[in-house]
């Protein structure tokens, strides 16, 4: 026996957080596998999980006592024990964990590249956040680059699957992409692969003090802070990509555009404060962008391996482009993973740093 240690937060005011110890019984049953959570990387990314958790289903995947919630993080494991016989232990995979030392899953629909939990509170959820994927398999994987990876894997499909639906839609008819929360990675991400692909004017949407760390970075055409909102050009086309989730933001945005808005895609929740639903705004209806949904359709069209080609492709080129900006920073134990936790919630982490947590005291 021993025990896990898991961070939770209010389901209504996730600055609410408490730490919960629960004796772990190792004896599995049937192809039950045991695995112990090594490091996760925490973004605001992992804010917008809760902020879409009812909605989106996010709270279900680690199922909590009522009125609590476990955020979901991506990083790095190790199967510590296995009655599964195509999981052995002492293999290392990568996927979604709750903020916590270990995790018990159903493993089924084991390939020599992944495994998945099919217990049934997992039934009716995405595949993609019930899906390990071994390191052993993975063809880009460097063992040196696996909290770059936690911090930016995950992320990045989100953002390249936006980029990729823009294409695929014919850009909406528009000129520019506004991208708001302009610092955030997962916004660095889509304004990389908007520059890389050529076809839109990248517009960073950000706050005063982050716009020479977005100049810095090159993947952005323009950048324009929250208070020169009205004066942007409103005569032109555009498409935006919402990761604020600010409803000042984004009416404003809105009526400056008006009919102009072509397409406004809410993804994240960074400005927790302005948080809400958006009703009657001029231009295009704000719509959350479900990435899972969009993953499975190309994945369809194109063919897994097409797919899998090109999106590994285009993150080999984001990982290298993140290794002239970008520095981890880690923080082991319970204590300190609780306080970069509230930094993060308060957006007040620096852009430019990347934070694995780890509930795990030694380093």
């Amino acid at each position: 026996m021993t025990d896990r240690l898991t961070l939770e937060v209010r389901k209504d005011n996730w600055a609410d957080t408490r730490l919960v110890t629960e004796p772990l019984d190792q004896d599995l049953a049937e192809n039950e596998v045991l695995l112990r959570v090594d490091r996760q990387a925490l973004t605001a990314n992992n804010i917008s999980y809760a902020s879409a958790g009812d909605s989106l289903g996010y709270w279900r995947f680690f199922p909590a006592e009522e009125g609590w919630g476990r955020i979901p993080a991506m990083g790095w494991a190790d199967v510590v024990a296995s009655a599964h016989p195509d999981v052995p232990v002492g293999e290392r995979v990568w996927g979604f964990f709750p903020m916590s030392t270990h995790l018990k899953i159903l493993a089924g629909k084991a390939t020599a590249q992944s495994f998945v939990d099919v217990s049934p509170h997992r039934e009716g959820l995405a595949p993609v956040y019930a899906q390990f994927d071994r390191a052993s398999a993975n063809p880009i994987y460097e063992q040196t680059r696996e909290d770059q990876d936690s911090l930016l894997r995950g992320l990045f499909m989100t953002s390249w699957l936006v980029e990729d639906f823009l294409e695929v839609s014919d850009f909406f008819g528009a000129t520019s992409c506004l991208i708001t929360s302009a610092s955030s990675k997962t916004s660095i991400a889509l304004a990389h692969c908007v520059k890389k692909r050529g076809q839109l004017i990248s517009v960073a949407v950000t706050s005063a003090g982050n716009v020479a760390f977005c100049e810095s970075l090159g993947c952005y055409d323009k950048v324009a802070t929250y208070d020169q909102i009205g004066s942007l050009d409103g005569s032109e086309p555009v498409v935006m990509v919402d990761m604020a989730g600010s409803t000042g933001i984004l009416s404003d945005l809105h009526h400056q555009y008006g009919d102009n808005m072509k397409y406004s895609c809410r993804i994240g929740a960074t400005h927790l404060e302005g948080f809400g639903p958006v009703e009657g705004l001029p231009g295009a209806t704000p719509e959350f962008f479900f990435a899972p949904a969009h993953l499975q359709t190309r994945s369809r069209e194109l063919g897994a391996g097409e797919f899998m080609m090109r999106l590994g492709s285009a993150y080999v080129g984001f990982r290298q482009f993140c290794d002239s900006w970008m520095r981890v920073e880690q923080s082991y134990g319970p204590e300190a993973v609780a306080q970069v936790y509230q930094q993060v919630l308060a957006g007040k982490s620096d852009p430019a740093s990347g934070q694995i947590i780890s509930l795990r005291q030694e380093r």
